[in-house]
């Protein structure tokens, strides 16, 4: 498994009128980590785009274990626990002062830039988590 950690704080505009975070927030904070998670590997989402890939997503999920609020200092943590062969899936918990949060994941196609076709994962990726997986 390859994890990395990113922190956030809540702003007020994540919140909604329960003062709670929005539950779409979640998915933004999700998106925190896999750019954090790109970049950690060596390769942020531009330069994947520019090597011919996107990486749209076709899944995701939480589970809202406890609320999150405004001002809360919360640790994304995404994880990459297998080798992706047609599609990447990264799993998240959010942590707030150690207790678990939230929990989910998403589900990304390879998909080539000029085709617009699904394509395996590309070497390029898979020679970044040599030995990290």
């Amino acid at each position: 498994m390859y994890s990395i950690k990113s922190s956030i704080r809540v702003r007020y505009a994540d919140t909604d009128q329960m003062h709670g975070v929005y539950n779409g927030r979640y998915f933004e904070y999700f998106e925190v980590g896999r750019a954090d998670l790109m970049r950690s590997l060596g390769l942020s989402y531009r330069q994947f785009e520019a090597a011919g890939f996107f990486l749209p997503l076709t899944e995701a999920y939480a589970k809202y274990l406890h609320q999150i609020q405004y001002d809360d200092v919360i640790e994304v943590v995404s994880m990459l626990r297998e080798i992706p062969a047609a599609r990447l899936r990264i799993d998240y918990e959010i942590f707030r002062e150690g207790e678990k949060m939230t929990e989910g994941f998403t589900i990304h196609s390879f998909v080539d830039v000029e085709s617009g076709k699904p394509v395996r994962a590309p070497k390029l990726f898979l020679d970044l988590l040599d030995g990290r997986l």
